[in-house]
């Protein structure tokens, strides 16, 4: 399935709405807010805990919110940093073009190839029932993976470039799972803004 037809691209998929906006940010906007955030954002990197076996997680991370509420994942409890005015700048852009409020940003560092984020669904509770997901991107491209929990044929890939923006909402992420695969190639770093709103 060719997904790249139009700068705005907007699939209806089933159980799934997503829309890419690959230049949500030119190309000095984006690099202006992948130097701040790379130098001033509280970067951690935490124990995950696989099948009995526990590892460093393969990327760094943050968490940033306008409240206090924490953030719950992989048995990782993640504790906010009040927005700096970058991040708040970024996150009324976002607002203004989805039309929806966000409270939380889950940010993170991909250092180089071998970081990664395995297949996955933003299905936790604190998220609600159909959760809305802002995923911003910076830096070095990666292609976003994601396939369907039941139909086999529903697999596809859009790579995430620098200053692009992609939203996903509706069911999707009860019937979808997505993925940042390692990748034995050299590359440069790359930062992922993910923007939700945490009950």
């Amino acid at each position: 399935m060719d997904l790249f037809s139009a700068e705005k691209r907007h699939f209806n998929l089933p159980n799934a709405e997503l829309l890419y906006i690959e230049n949500f940010y030119n190309a000095t906007n984006a690099e202006y807010y992948f130097k701040i955030l790379k130098k001033t954002v509280n970067w951690q990197q935490d124990d995950i805990t696989l099948f009995g076996k526990t590892y460093k997680q393969p990327r760094l991370t943050s968490l940033y919110a306008n409240n206090s509420q924490p953030y719950s994942y992989s048995n990782i409890t993640m504790q906010p940093t009040i927005f700096t005015s970058e991040l708040q700048q970024i996150k009324s852009d976002i607002e203004q073009e989805v039309e929806h409020q966000f409270t939380s940003v889950l940010l993170n560092l991909y250092r180089n190839g071998n970081d990664s984020n395995g297949w996955h669904a933003d299905n936790e509770k604190a998220l609600g029932k159909n959760p809305v997901i802002a995923s911003l991107s910076f830096g070095e491209t990666r292609p976003f993976h994601f396939k369907h929990r039941h139909i086999k044929d529903e697999r596809h890939k859009i790579n995430l470039n620098h200053g692009s923006l992609l939203l996903m909402r509706g069911e999707m992420q009860h019937y979808w799972l997505h993925q940042i695969a390692k990748t034995k190639k050299t590359i440069g770093e790359r930062i992922n803004l993910t923007f939700r709103t945490i009950l």
